[in-house]
């Protein structure tokens, strides 16, 4: 469920409260602005429509007549009495406000109303007008409706239904209606069920779990006790065969060992599906925990529905052994949607290579060859080609910055960005980039740049197709502080520059939900253990986002990791966003060394094993446009060993 969806359906105190997080680390913005009262009016009148405070949100909207931003006024004046307003007084905001974001989100919080209330006429009018189209629950919804109707959705229903985190009410109740009305068979529903307890959400299991046959109670207790139902056995039943598969993988996630002889045991008692399906929900954990038996437990479930990151970890696992047919079969195997991923084109390309069928696996690598991302620069690199410098693109207009500097929505963007509503300051401005070509988008970056608000201008370079500006997607402020950082201990600028862009988007005071600071994203602790080791005078966490200060210890730090991991950057970038020891162990259980990006693609922490690929792609444009020379990536990232014996301990490093 997104975060406006729960909006919609009136939580109001969880949404007030997610709402108003800590900047994230992947958004900059410009340099605080005072606010004034109101400013500070507008910010209390959000916050009461977000808690559902209808009569002071209606006081407070009348002290602002004049605001800049009359849309989120209406907004925030009509959204906590959504539920009993008239259904014309919605319409006149929507015709209003037709086109703008702030339209399309109300449309998407009445349509959550009106799909709860089961009102099929009118959702199906308003939903092919929700232009971002971005709210699972809205999509089962929209089933719901064709189903009433007496369609068969089963086929969109196992595509939209493989993340039961976003399930909410709608989807839980689109289930059930296939289960009653014989789309969904029980095993289908049972997938489901799975699929839930995997993603961590129980209580979604839980509700699946009332359109089986098994209790609440029961389910319950294969999650959180597993062991007693192994020891209870496999009966005839087959929503008791279903409960022992759950519990085996719920054992494997702390004892994998534990879970192989528990399986062994009653193995005999399951049909071929099931026994597949026991050691995929073995093997996703195994895998998970870098277990060096992995893929043989994956070699024992095809013919298993997985989940996504099943049919993932089950090619990363044969990645790790460089078993290349497994790779290939493993890829061949996954839903079409997930086959098209960047990662799997290219590792299936790597996979025909190996089989010697290299005309073939160009045709893969040409797919992405073009790309600025991890994938896309190894699928070069296999062409023959390297990352290289390119030409600047003729400079923004002065009417063409005149044209983004009024436009309304990039205005109200960098509105919102001065008084810290990111939220909104995003969805502003990312609303306007769907309408924008090359040269609107080259001029909105440039737009962005003379703001300072430069994760904005990242974002809409990244945008473009044939008007690349390296500059924009690739900025490189406070270089002269960076050149002052870096060159006396010998650290990479490039690679510096590529972790900060994933980092913080060069944030000046970036804070994350974790507590980490500024450019680097330095934790407290680490920043206090640098300033002591290398005698920074007069150091205070007060000072931890100062430019100067930040990437000073930041790139201290870097450099430490980076000699405590043998030179390699691939491991010194995974550890510095997991922490200097889990790349140790991750390389401790390698039987042989392998390419930089296979150990890459098969670190277990999704957040990390992003982060480390986002990086490497980052630092080697970084390097070409520094160098002003073509890159290899390949090169960079290297080969990992299982270990290195000649590397010091890792002491006190935090």
């Amino acid at each position: 469920m997104t975060k406006r969806s729960w909006l919609a359906l009136g939580i109001f105190c969880a949404v007030a409260t997610a709402s108003m997080l800590p900047v994230s680390a992947d958004a900059a913005r410009r340099a605080p602005v005072a606010l004034n009262a109101a400013d500070a009016d507008f910010i209390a009148l959000r916050e009461a429509a977000m808690r559902g405070d209808m009569g002071e949100a209606g006081r407070i909207s009348a002290r602002l007549s004049d605001y800049p931003v009359q849309s989120y006024i209406e907004y925030y004046r009509l959204y906590p009495r959504l539920a009993s307003a008239p259904e014309g007084e919605v319409r006149s905001f929507l015709a209003k406000h037709e086109g703008t974001a702030i339209g399309d989100r109300l449309r998407n919080d009445w349509l959550l109303l009106i799909g709860r209330a089961r009102d099929w006429r009118l959702f199906d009018e308003q939903y092919p007008q929700f232009v971002l189209n971005d709210d699972t629950q809205l999509k089962c919804y929209a089933l719901s409706s064709k189903m009433a109707k007496g369609e068969n959705v089963v086929k969109a229903a196992q595509d939209l239904l493989v993340q039961p985190k976003a399930y909410g009410e709608a989807c839980v109740d689109l289930i059930g209606r296939l289960q009653r009305e014989k789309q969904f068979s029980d095993a289908d529903v049972w997938k489901q069920i799975r699929l839930s307890v995997e993603f961590g959400v129980p209580g979604t299991a839980r509700r699946i779990a009332a359109f089986t046959d098994v209790s609440e109670k029961q389910l319950v207790q294969a999650i959180d006790k597993p062991n007693a139902i192994i020891d209870q056995g496999a009966s005839g039943s087959k929503a008791a065969r279903e409960l022992l598969i759950i519990a085996i993988g719920r054992i494997a996630r702390t004892d994998v060992d534990r879970a192989v002889k528990a399986l062994e045991r009653i193995q005999a008692r399951l049909s071929g599906e099931e026994l597949a399906t026991a050691w995929a929900q073995l093997a996703l954990p195994a895998s998970l925990s870098l277990s060096k038996d992995a893929a043989v437990y994956w070699r024992k479930s095809w013919g298993a529905f997985l989940s996504q990151e099943g049919y993932q970890w089950r090619a990363r696992a044969a990645l790790r052994e460089a078993d290349w047919p497994m790779v290939a079969k493993a890829i061949e195997s996954m839903p079409a949607d997930l086959q098209k991923d960047p990662a799997w084109v290219y590792w299936r390309g790597r996979a025909l290579l190996a089989a010697g069928a290299a005309e073939d696996a160009h045709k893969y690598f040409q797919l992405i060859a073009g790309q600025h991302n991890f994938y896309g620069i190894l699928s070069m690199e296999e062409l023959g080609l390297k990352v290289s410098p390119l030409p600047r693109p003729q400079p923004p207009k002065a009417d063409e910055i005149a044209e983004a500097s009024n436009n309304a929505g990039l205005r109200h963007a960098l509105k919102f960005f001065d008084m810290e509503l990111r939220f909104e300051g995003n969805r502003e401005w990312n609303w306007q980039l769907r309408k924008m070509n090359e040269r609107q988008l080259l001029a909105a970056a440039e737009f962005a740049r003379r703001n300072e608000v430069l994760d904005r201008m990242v974002t809409t370079a990244d945008r473009a197709k044939v008007e690349l500006d390296l500059t924009q997607r690739y900025p490189t402020p406070y270089d002269d502080i960076m050149q002052t950082a870096t060159r006396p201990i010998g650290l990479d600028k490039a690679w510096v520059y590529g972790l900060i862009r994933q980092e913080s988007r060069f944030i000046r005071s970036a804070r994350s939900h974790v507590g980490a600071s500024g450019l680097m994203q330095i934790m407290p602790t680490t920043a206090t253990y640098v300033a002591r080791k290398i005698g920074m005078a007069g150091f205070t966490l007060s000072n931890l986002n100062d430019i100067k200060t930040n990437i000073t210890l930041g790139t201290q730090y870097l450099n430490m990791v980076l000699s405590n991991l043998g030179g390699s950057q691939t491991l010194a970038t995974a550890a510095y966003n997991a922490g200097p020891g889990r790349p140790r162990q991750w390389r401790s259980t390698l039987s042989k060394p392998v390419e930089g990006a296979i150990f890459a693609e098969t670190i277990p922490f999704t957040e990390t094993r992003v982060y480390v690929k986002n990086v490497m792609a980052n630092t080697t444009w970084y390097a070409a446009m520094f160098e002003n020379k073509p890159q290899s990536m390949k090169t960079r990232l290297g080969m990992v060993t299982p270990r290195d014996a000649n590397l010091a301990e890792l002491g006190d490093l935090p």
